[in-house]
């Protein structure tokens, strides 16, 4: 369905916004969510819930918020879309370049040598908020393509997370539109994948690194242990008391020495500023004391 404008509605329905939501349905709507998807709105913050739920009140034609409360009650798709509208999923391959490059010439060599001096058989790589799996298969790429003698000796194991039940079946195709290439190297996009009707399917050898999980990181029960974390944009929808919950799950995860990787707009809050040391500000790259 295309996006609707002002003029379609003469009685101004199409101009709901966030401050036209009341408290009375955004708790009816986080009730459904949780029953039938069972997603925790709690954790989100208000004014992103407001504005997500208002674009979703406006493009299903809702007179008003409450009339939106309906539509959910009666329609699966409708709960779907609006999963899909709270947890943003766009993402590219080597999104961030220079993260890649520090993770190429600082962060791997060390970790593997870390490795194979304690005689340790595995190193966990998990992706929270993987979206399409787009950097998962990154670090796929970047670790076939500069460390096959490490991967060879030492079991890696990488992970991708998210909640959302599309993007993880995206993720297992492995198969993606032009514009979510840009930012991978020429010579790797030719090494890795093959083009077909426009689309760019990634070769088996990448895809069979990858195991992807459907979870939901407001659930620190569910974390499994990793010597790698990255949730990178995705801590900036959560309330200040719920990041610092997620952070400190995080760190009890992480072996000494572990690394946690955030996004560019997030830092580290609460306790976990005393659980981590910084290895690299700009690229928020932090490892566990």
């Amino acid at each position: 369905m295309n996006e609707l404008n002002s003029s379609n509605f003469p009685d101004g329905k199409a101009n709901i916004g966030a401050t036209d939501i009341g408290d009375d349905e955004l708790a009816e709507i986080a009730t459904l969510l949780n029953l039938h998807r069972a997603i925790n709105m709690g954790m989100y913050k208000e004014n992103y819930l407001k504005r997500r739920v208002a674009i979703r009140i406006r493009i299903g034609n809702c007179r008003d918020a409450a009339e939106y409360c309906q539509l959910l009650r009666s329609s699966e798709r409708e709960l779907d879309l609006l999963v899909k509208g709270l947890t943003i999923h766009v993402s590219q391959f080597y999104r961030n370049p220079t993260l890649f490059e520090a993770l190429r010439r600082d962060i791997l060599p060390s970790l593997y040598a870390t490795a194979e001096a304690n005689g340790s058989e595995q190193l966990r790589i998990w992706s929270f908020g993987c979206a399409g799996g787009e950097e998962p298969y990154s670090l796929a790429i970047l670790l076939r393509e500069y460390f096959p003698h490490a991967i060879r000796n030492v079991t890696t194991i990488i992970t991708g997370s998210d909640i959302d039940a599309g993007s993880i079946a995206v993720a297992r195709q492995g198969e993606y539109s032009e514009d979510r290439l840009r930012d991978l190297p020429p010579r790797l996009k030719e090494l890795y994948f093959r083009e077909h009707n426009g689309r760019f399917r990634l070769t088996s050898t990448i895809q069979k690194m990858v195991t992807y999980c459907i979870a939901d990181m407001s659930d620190p029960a569910s974390y499994q242990p990793a010597d790698i974390i990255l949730c990178r944009n995705a801590l900036i929808y959560f309330t200040r008391p719920d990041q610092e919950k997620i952070l400190s799950a995080m760190a009890d995860i992480l072996p000494r020495h572990g690394i946690l990787i955030l996004g560019k707009s997030e830092t580290l809050v609460g306790t976990a500023r005393q659980q981590f040391e910084t290895i690299c500000m700009e690229e928020r790259i932090y490892r566990k004391k």
